[in-house]
């Protein structure tokens, strides 16, 4: 019964949206070569073993803020390489000073001085408490170490910054990110740091020269691709040219996630491609998105990469952020009637009063990125085939798919909503051990130290936790030994086969996973009331500036 059509979307509704709607979901790619050949040139070994281009997914955001990139999927992919130590990536301040705000560290701190719950009597000295890690963060960015980025004059590898949708990383660069920081603040409440996400991306961003700071993302990928030289580490070869070996892009879905975070859907205007008009719209028309994803295949094209792998958009109402209420509108639909967000119970919500999407509402996002997704489809389809040029060694990478199979309310828990293409996914054996395994729900503490439900997602309720993370890398991986990629030990050795992420060592980083804060309780109390006294949860979710 899940592969039905659900039901009408709202007026206002662009009509490729409205048909799409009308028909079932999309079915995952399983073939990342869609079943096409490509004779690929591997003589050589090019000096850069990998590239991501991407949004937050690709930079290890977490809880809220980017803090260790070193954790990121492709910094994890990174490692299974041999090649983390030479994976430039940029360097932030780690747990306290995170940008944009840290929960993790929040509800550690909260819980270390009030215990596993706020008293009435509590709340105001809590209050002032986070407001002093608030004033604190902001005093690093904008005032203190953090204002100047480090003067590091070589490319990142991992070329991803939060919040940029398609626009954003064909044209941002350093120089107009700083531009955007020198105006006047204009918001004299918020607390959190403004111009945050600039503020980031200047360590992204290469920015040593006049030249470099006009660059784009691309630009610095191509740069890369055309550097030459032996790079001189564990298991180079004398045959090292130009170029980049794998090249990983993950762009698209902060063209649709505002709609989730804002719980509104305002459709993109004409203005799409201006940096700053686009701020009022929460998800793309399919037309807009397929125009910026034309110049970002172009920009693609420009880089010399032996493999590029291309990730869809996965489908952002499934993430905890976006609670569905009560049952699903009828059986077999995959729909809650409303959405909301997770602190809000279904005997306090109030459709009149509460932020929410409507089913129609989530079905209508859904199937626009189910035609995104068509769109990143067809363009490795036509490099496959050769279409305005020799054909290129690209891929697809179906993280909506991933991400379907693993959704616990949509599909896990209701049978009947399960399209025939559906089956779970696998957790590896050390995710599988742990009391209870991860699943997609809002992560929360069981009140004796240990997890009671998710694992997942962290606690902004959007981004991965370090071991799904590692869920995106052991995919990559996947796809990369599918395209010949070779994987080394640290000294050089070749891996045994199958290639497996070291889940053993993420464990050991993911205290969020196996000891979260036990002030998060089922009730979501804490993270309701930081978002509503302190705008921490879904403030820095709305847009990358302040």
């Amino acid at each position: 019964m899940g592969g039905q059509s659900d039901e009408l979307v709202p007026t206002g509704t662009p009509d490729a949206v409205r048909a799409r709607a009308a028909e079932p979901g999309r079915v995952p790619v399983t073939d990342p070569t869609l079943g096409i050949d490509v004779d690929v040139d591997r003589r050589g070994r090019p000096r850069h073993r990998l590239v991501t281009i991407g949004d937050s997914l690709s930079q290890g955001f977490q809880s809220g803020a980017i803090r260790a990139t070193d954790l990121s999927s492709g910094a994890i992919v990174a490692h299974e390489l041999g090649w983390l130590d030479r994976f430039r990536r940029p360097p932030y301040p780690g747990p306290g000073l995170s940008v944009p705000f840290d929960l993790e560290v929040l509800a550690r701190d909260l819980e270390r001085r009030y215990g596993p719950r706020l008293s009435a009597v509590e709340v105001p000295r809590a209050l002032l408490r986070a407001r002093e890690l608030m004033d604190r963060v902001e005093d690093y960015w904008e005032r203190g170490p953090g204002r100047v980025a480090p003067d590091v004059r070589a490319y990142n590898h991992a070329l991803a910054m939060y919040s940029w949708d398609l626009r954003d990383a064909l044209s941002r660069t350093a120089a107009n990110c700083q531009a955007e920081i020198d105006q006047p603040r204009d918001d004299l409440v918020r607390q959190l740091v403004s111009h945050h996400a600039e503020r980031a991306a200047l360590r992204v961003y290469p920015h040593w020269s006049a030249e470099t700071r006009q660059m784009s993302l691309f630009d610095a990928a191509r740069a890369l691709s055309e550097e030459s030289g032996d790079d001189g580490g564990p298991g180079s070869a004398d045959g090292s040219v130009p170029g980049i070996e794998a090249l990983v892009v993950a762009l698209g879905a902060n063209n649709a996630l505002k709609a989730v975070t804002l719980l509104d859907v305002v459709w993109s205007g004409e203005d799409f491609r201006d940096l700053r008009r686009k701020r009022d719209y929460t998800v793309w028309r399919p037309e807009h998105f397929a125009a910026e994803l034309a110049e970002v295949v172009a920009a693609v094209r420009q880089v010399r990469a032996r493999h590029v792998v291309w990730c869809t958009v996965p489908h952002l109402t499934i993430a905890p952020l976006a609670r569905g209420v009560g049952t699903k509108i009828r059986r077999g639909s995959r729909y809650f009637p409303y959405y909301t967000r997770p602190w809000i119970s279904d005997d306090r919500f109030e459709p009149g009063r509460d932020p929410h999407l409507t089913a129609a509402q989530a079905r209508a996002v859904d199937a626009v990125i189910d035609l995104y997704n068509d769109g990143l489809q067809q363009a490795v389809e036509q490099a496959r085939r050769g279409v305005d040029g020799p054909p290129r060694d690209w891929y697809l990478l179906d993280l909506a798919g991933v991400l379907d199979r693993l959704a616990s309310r949509r599909y896990l828990e209701d049978p009947d909503a399960r399209p025939d293409w559906w089956t779970p996914y696998e957790l590896p054996p050390e995710l599988q051990a742990l009391t209870p395994p991860p699943n997609s729900h809002f992560l929360t503490g069981d009140g004796h130290g240990g997890r009671a439900t998710g694992g997942l997602f962290s606690l902004d309720g959007v981004h991965p936790t370090t071991v799904g993370y590692g869920l995106l890398a052991q995919e990559l991986v996947d796809v990369l030994r599918r395209a010949g990629v070779e994987f080394r030990a640290a000294d050089g050795s070749p891996r045994p086969e199958p290639v497996r992420v070291d889940f053993d060592r993420l464990l050991r980083r993911d205290e969020l996973t196996c000891r979260p804060p036990q002030n998060i309780t089922s009730g979501l109390d804490l993270l309701g009331w930081a978002d509503q006294a302190l705008d921490v949860v879904t403030g820095p979710l709305r847009h990358g500036t302040s």
